[in-house]
This record gives C-alpha cells, structure tokens and sequence, in this order.
C-alpha cells in the first residue's frame, strides 16, 4: 500500500518545511509516502466560502485514481489513539488498497463532491490547528502508527 497526503496551499514556515521532510525521510523505511501540494486558488477574495470550496474540491478530485481510498482529515471524522490509528493503519494494509489518499482542506473544509467521494474521516482533535501544521502532525502520526506496528522505541504508553 502506498500513503499519500494532499493539501492544499505551500507550507511557508522553513522550520515546519524541515520537520515535514524529516518525518517523510523516516517513513520511506515503512511505506512509500508521499505529500502532494495543491496551489492555493488566486483572487479567493473574489469567491464566496462555497465557491472557494468546489473550486478547491475540483483540484482535489482530479488528483485522484478510481482505485485510491480517499480518507479526509475532517474535525467531524473518528478520532484515534496513536495506537488506534497504527491498528488503522495496519487493517487499510490488510484490505489491498493500492493507495490511501488523506487529504487536508482548505480553510473553510471540503465541498459537498470531496465528501460524497471519500470513503472515511478521521479527525486529529477537536481543537484548530493551521492547515500547515496539520501536514506535520498528520505525518508523524503515520510515522508513529508505523513504529508501533513494528514494536520499534519511538511510541511509549
């Protein structure tokens, strides 16, 4: 199984950048990884919320092939222990999906189409964080979800 990560927007901090790299060098012992970056939609000032979001939802789709499990990082979605979401992790594996697909939104959420396409949810918490430092939590978490399958140091309980 392969993992990608859509988002939507660069990551303009440099020290988020360099984290975001180093846990993306660490996954490439457990599984192909990748993150993928959607340009951010120009003249967004110039669009309603609902518009921004089908606009944002579109590019979304397009990066998707018909056999990708689409999963979307939504406040709404179930929630994990780090634990929980290794199991997760290891029952997508078990299924034969080819690749996984999370995706991060944009500021305002998915549009109606991205929701009707995915297969899952998943929420990180039920706090905000910046869409930037979601790609690094998001991450790590796989990362961790990967050592705790292998029964490696990194997770403690």
């Amino acid at each position: 199984m392969r993992i990608k990560l859509l988002a939507i927007g660069k990551t303009d901090h440099k020290n988020l950048r360099l984290l975001i790299e180093e846990y993306q060098n660490r996954l490439k012992h457990y599984v192909k990884f990748d993150l993928e970056i959607i340009p951010d939609i120009k003249n967004v000032k110039n669009l309603s919320v609902s518009q921004q979001k089908d606009k944002e939802g579109t590019l979304l789709l397009s990066k998707l092939k018909s056999t990708d499990h689409l999963v979307l990082l939504d406040d709404k979605g179930s929630s994990f222990t780090s634990k929980g979401f290794s199991e997760y992790l290891q029952k997508k594996m078990n299924s034969g999906i080819k690749q996984l697909v999370l995706v991060i939104g944009g500021p305002y959420g998915f549009s109606e189409e991205v929701y009707k396409k995915a297969q899952g949810k998943i929420s990180l918490s039920k706090m905000t964080f910046s869409h930037q430092m979601i790609r690094l939590f998001v991450i790590e978490q796989i990362y961790r979800g990967f050592t705790i399958l292998k029964n490696e140091p990194y997770h403690h309980e």
